[in-house]
């Protein structure tokens, strides 16, 4: 009996120095769950519900960025590679266009294709884009065009993870390292 109270004891104390901190940036308490209606790249309207059951990986930008976005969806790409097999197919990558006029469906359908098979585009009207960032407290805006009608967009470079029920859990951001994000995705995903 002895020994079994023992081995409670140090199972109880190992436990509780489990580490129940994100090494990224925890939003658990601050960001709201996920709720969205767009459009996505297959040119469907869906919902948040779409994605439930998956880890979701939410991130604002656009097609014609020239720098933030491509290099942000190939460090997620490469993150994930970092996974075991099954931990990659339960994450999901959503990436919202905050420039709706050029970044058509199949526009966006080919760009993450590029990314690999878990990256998924999504847009929608001004309206819907709007009510996703103010959600998320994200912010953007457009440059002037130049004479050709070409544009830059300001965007928020962070990427919002959220756990299988839709919940915030944590925010990646450019000053993360690769080992960091590594180690919170799999802990998100069960595997770490």
């Amino acid at each position: 009996m002895h020994k079994w109270l023992l081995f409670i004891l140090a199972f109880v104390l190992l436990v509780g120095c489990e580490d129940r901190q994100w090494r990224t940036n925890d939003i658990s308490e601050i960001m709201p769950p996920l709720d969205f209606e767009l459009v996505n790249e297959d040119g469907y309207k869906v919902q948040e519900q779409t994605y439930l059951g998956k880890i979701n990986l939410l991130y604002f930008g656009y097609t014609h960025c020239p720098d933030v976005c491509p290099a942000t969806l190939a460090e997620l790409a490469a993150a994930t590679r970092q996974l075991d097999e099954e931990a990659r197919q339960d994450i999901r990558v959503l990436f919202v266009s905050v420039d709706p006029t050029r970044d058509t469906p199949a526009v966006l359908k080919r760009y993450t294709r590029a990314f690999g098979p878990q990256f998924v585009g999504l847009t929608g009207d001004k309206a819907d884009i709007d009510a996703l960032t103010n959600r998320y407290r994200v912010t953007y805006s457009y440059g002037d065009e130049d004479a050709e009608g070409n544009y830059d967009a300001s965007h928020s470079s962070g990427v919002f993870a959220f756990n299988r029920q839709g919940e915030a859990q944590f925010l990646i951001r450019d000053n993360d390292s690769m080992t960091e994000m590594v180690a919170d995705l799999n802990r998100l995903t069960g595997s770490g």
